[in-house]
Formats: structure tokens, C-alpha cells, sequence
């Protein structure tokens, strides 16, 4: 997997320093960066018109099996494309070999093409900050955990990560072992999908290994989105619940203690006790993320103490 074809499906840009130091960063590890113009595009708030994203998004499924595709940016953008993305034409190049991964609103497109074709597509790093410098640093230097997952699924489809962390939310069974589906992503994104034709069927993911995250969403607004999935019976049909990172939000002195832990208190009391709710995956709008594959089996083991989580696609 030596070419990168980049896309900007969603935002513009905002900081042109980023995309071009992770460009320059992949041609030092001897990858060809292709379709690097996106990264200049800008139409409102988002990376060029909607005709131009969307055909830039339909043009993937003409690229070769050797190609890996790279979403630039989240954002918005990605709802305003569905009814005219070309699914099944994208998902015979991803059966043919080629990978396409991002995270963010690009949860949109991957739902879509998992509902859509059943094809599998990564979750995981962009272009931006993950592989780019921030705002205010000099250096690109990306994640080696990060680099390190992503590596092997791109060059080997696979995942294998082990989370040391203390469980509390497990439910009835403290140990065990499950497969299932693995699917989701960005919470928000998730929930916008519901009901929708790009969410998928109950039958593509009943028992599945659900995983989210999210950025910029208060406990509350975390709470109220799960309690949306629960009552609408998602949540109950999974085999497994994993949370990621939820970053970048502010406490308030009127919360009066209630915090991201006590939304796992209520949501555990909710849960069927069957159904771990396991936390810690490091997966989300962070630096040390792990590679996901939307639409393919996976494998969980847990206990107290952490939990195992492999795939082979």
C-alpha cells in the first residue's frame, strides 16, 4: 500500500500548515500522495461545493486495489452527498482492494456504505492533525501508537489492541469472550443516521461490537444521545458497548459533580446486564488512536482489569 489518494469530503481546511506537513511526511515514508489540490478547496464552511465533493467521493470507486483513500478533515458536509453517492461502485473497489478510512463525519459515509453494500471501510486517522502538525507546533511527528495500528491495517488488515484500564460498567458476566460486528463511531454522527436508509439493518448488526466517541459534547448531550440509542432498542441488541474518547468539552459549576462517569452510572442501570459497557478504547479525537474496521467481525475478551479487542478482515 504505497499510494494515498485524499479526499475532503466534509470541512474546509483551516489550517493549511497541517495537510501539507502530513503530504510531506508521507512522501518521506516513500507513499504517493495523490488528489492533494482538496486540501486547498473552500466553498462556506465547507472544502469546495457539493457537486465537487461529491464527484471527488464517486471517482474512489474507479481507483485501483493498491490505493488507500484518506479523508482530509471531519466537520460537516458528508449528509448533504448520501442520495447521490455511488455505494455499490465504491464498495466493488473496496472488494477489489482498495481501503478507505477516517473518522469524524466521515461516520456518515461509513454507515452509509456498510447499510448500503455491507463493504467494510476503516475508521481511524486523517490527514489532518493525526498525520499534520497543530496550530502551534513546528514538527510533524505522528502518534507511534497511532502509526503503529494504522500500519497494520492498511498493510495487514488486522487488529490487535489491549487496553489496560479498570472496568466498572461490565454488568452481570465480569469475564468473557464474544464476537460480533464491529461497527459506529462518531456518536452524534451515529444518532443523525437513525432512521435514515443509511443506518444499518438490525440484521447487519444485531449482536454487534458497538464502539463510539465524540468531541465538544457536554455529559449531557452524551447521556441524551445514548438514551436515544437505548430507547430505540440499538443499544440492547449489541453483544458489547465500547466508549472511546470524549474530549474537549467543559464542566460547569451547576453540574454539581455529574460528569461523563456518572453517564455511565445511569446508562449501566439501563443496560441489560448481559451487555458489557466497557471504556478506555483508544479510539476517537485524540492522538493515540487505534484503526477500525466498520462492517467486519471482531473478537473481545474482557475482565475487570481491561479487555482484548482483535479482527482479521
Amino acid at each position: 500500500m504505497k499510494k494515498i489518494h485524499v479526499i475532503a469530503p466534509s470541512g474546509a481546511n483551516p489550517d493549511q500548515k497541517s495537510p501539507l506537513g502530513a503530504i510531506e511526511w508521507f512522501k518521506r515514508q516513500g507513499f504517493e500522495v495523490q488528489n492533494t489540490d482538496c486540501i486547498e478547496r473552500r466553498h462556506q464552511r465547507f472544502s469546495g461545493v457539493d457537486a465537487e465533493r461529491l464527484a471527488e467521493i464517486n471517482q474512489i470507486g474507479k481507483l485501483s486495489g493498491d490505493h488507500l483513500v484518506l479523508a482530509m478533515r471531519g466537520g460537516y458536509g458528508l449528509h448533504r452527498l448520501l442520495p447521490d453517492i455511488e455505494w455499490q461502485h465504491i464498495a466493488n473497489a473496496i472488494q477489489n482492494g482498495l481501503q478507505v478510512c477516517g473518522h469524524s463525519d466521515f461516520t456518515v459515509f461509513q454507515l452509509g456504505l456498510l447499510a448500503k453494500t455491507g463493504a467494510v471501510s476503516l475508521a481511524g486517522p486523517m490527514l489532518n492533525y493525526d498525520f499534520g502538525s497543530k496550530e502551534d507546533q513546528s514538527d510533524v511527528n505522528p502518534d507511534g501508537f497511532m502509526w503503529q495500528h494504522f500500519q497494520a491495517a492498511i498493510q495487514d488488515r488486522e487488529l490487535d489492541c489491549t487496553v489496560e484500564a479498570q472496568q466498572a460498567y461490565l454488568g452481570r458476566s465480569t469475564a468473557g469472550e464474544l464476537t460480533g460486528t464491529l461497527w459506529g463511531g462518531n456518536l452524534t454522527i451515529l444518532c443523525s443516521l437513525v432512521g435514515t436508509p443509511y443506518f444499518p439493518a438490525p440484521k447487519q448488526i444485531q449482536g454487534g461490537i458497538l464502539f463510539l466517541e465524540d468531541v465538544n459534547e457536554h455529559p449531557y448531550r452524551i447521556e441524551r444521545n445514548l438514551m436515544q440509542l437505548l430507547d430505540a432498542g440499538i443499544l440492547s441488541s449489541q453483544s458489547a458497548i465500547l466508549m472511546g474518547g470524549f474530549s474537549a468539552y467543559r464542566l460547569f459549576d451547576h453540574d454539581q459533580g455529574y460528569d461523563l462517569n456518572a453517564v455511565y452510572e445511569h446508562l449501566r442501570k439501563r443496560l441489560p446486564e448481559n451487555i458489557p459497557l466497557l471504556t478506555d478504547l483508544p479510539f476517537g479525537h485524540q492522538a493515540n488512536k487505534i484503526t477500525l474496521p466498520v462492517g467486519a467481525s471482531g473478537k473481545l475478551s474482557y475482565k475487570p482489569s481491561g479487555f482484548i479487542l482483535q479482527s482479521k478482515w
